[in-house]
């Protein structure tokens, strides 16, 4: 089955406290699968190869036969699909990292979109953020 995949980093601070949201949806656009993860203190564009890198570890478990990821950082995109250079070198393990993560024989893609078309993922990588930040642990 095509799985496509929703992704969104957010860093709070660039650099500062991190997350990713992802949305798998299946053929039909059902929801097969979500999460958001808490990444630690890193760069807005690291977080994005991440959320990318936790959706290609999560559909490998749905054994695709297609997957496209959607994500609104078109710097991730353009990188990963081999378009522009990848200059930063933390950035260039994770792209090694995603690409290693892809099961094999399967076909990936990449495809940029805008803010309003990834808000679940975005709302997903926003709720890590805010469930485990030390502003809002005591209610405040």
């Amino acid at each position: 089955m095509r799985y496509r995949i929703h992704c969104d980093g957010a860093s709070r601070g660039n650099p500062g406290e991190a997350a990713a949201g992802v949305v798998i949806y299946d053929a039909i656009g059902t929801i097969a699968g979500r999460i958001a993860v808490r990444l630690g203190v890193m760069t807005n564009n690291q977080a994005e190869y991440h959320a990318v890198l936790a959706g290609m570890r999560l559909v490998e478990q749905l054994r695709p036969s297609a997957i496209e990821f959607r994500l609104d950082s078109e710097l991730a995109v353009q990188q990963l699909s081999g378009a522009w250079k990848i200059k930063n070198t933390r950035l260039r393990d994770l792209a090694a990292r995603v690409h290693a993560a892809a099961p094999a024989g399967v076909p990936v893609s990449y495809v940029h979109l805008g803010r309003s078309e990834n808000s679940l993922a975005d709302r997903l990588a926003n709720w890590a953020l805010d469930r485990t930040s030390p502003d809002t642990a005591n209610g405040f």
